[in-house]
C-alpha cells in the first residue's frame, strides 16, 4: 500500500507504512532510501535564535538550570550545548603584549573550605585594574607568606 507522503530525506513519494513507534504514532518507511519517519514528529530542531540566546547566556556564567528555565530548553540538551561550546574553546590563551609603563593592580582574596569547615583555603588574586585580566593567583592560607607568594 502506497501512502501519499514525501520522504524528508530524498523527497521520494514511494512511502509505505512501517508499524508504529513506541509512542503509538504511525511509522513510515521510504522505499527508495530506507529512511524511517513519522508524519508529524514530536522532536523539532531548535531555532537559530534560541541557540544564539543560549550561547550568549552561557558566556554570562548563569546557572544551567536558570538558562534552561528562561529559554524553555531541556537541561540535557543544554548540557550538550555547553559541552560542545567548551570543546570548541582553544586550550591555550592568547596573550596580548601590553605597552611598558605603570600598572594599576587590584588584589583580592576570598575563602572557601575543602572537605570540612576546619580546612579553610584562601584564593588570592591580582588583577589589572583597567582590563580586569588576572595577573596572578595563589591558593593557600591567610598568612604573610601567602601574600608574598602572590606578590
Amino acid at each position: 500500500m502506497t501512502i501519499e507522503m514525501t520522504c524528508p530525506t530524498c523527497g521520494a513519494h514511494d512511502v509505505s507504512k512501517n508499524g508504529t513507534t513506541h509512542r503509538g504514532e504511525q511509522n513510515y518507511k521510504c522505499r527508495d532510501c530506507g529512511r524511517q519517519f513519522v508524519e508529524d514528529p514530536q522532536w523539532q530542531a531548535k531555532p537559530k535564535e534560541t541557540k544564539a540566546l543560549v550561547k550568549r547566556l552561557l558566556h554570562e556564567k548563569i546557572l544551567l538550570a536558570g538558562i534552561a528555565r528562561a529559554t524553555g530548553v531541556s537541561e540535557s540538551w543544554l548540557q550538550g550545548q555547553a559541552n560542545a561550546t567548551y570543546e570548541a574553546v582553544s586550550p591555550t590563551a592568547e596573550v596580548i603584549p601590553k605597552p611598558k609603563g605603570p600598572l594599576k593592580v587590584q588584589m583580592d582574596e576570598l575563602w572557601s573550605f575543602v572537605e570540612h569547615k576546619g580546612n579553610k583555603q584562601w584564593v588570592w588574586l591580582a588583577m589589572d585594574a583597567e582590563t580586569r585580566e588576572i595577573i596572578g593567583c595563589y591558593v593557600g592560607d591567610r598568612s604573610r607568606e601567602s601574600a608574598i607568594a602572590l606578590w
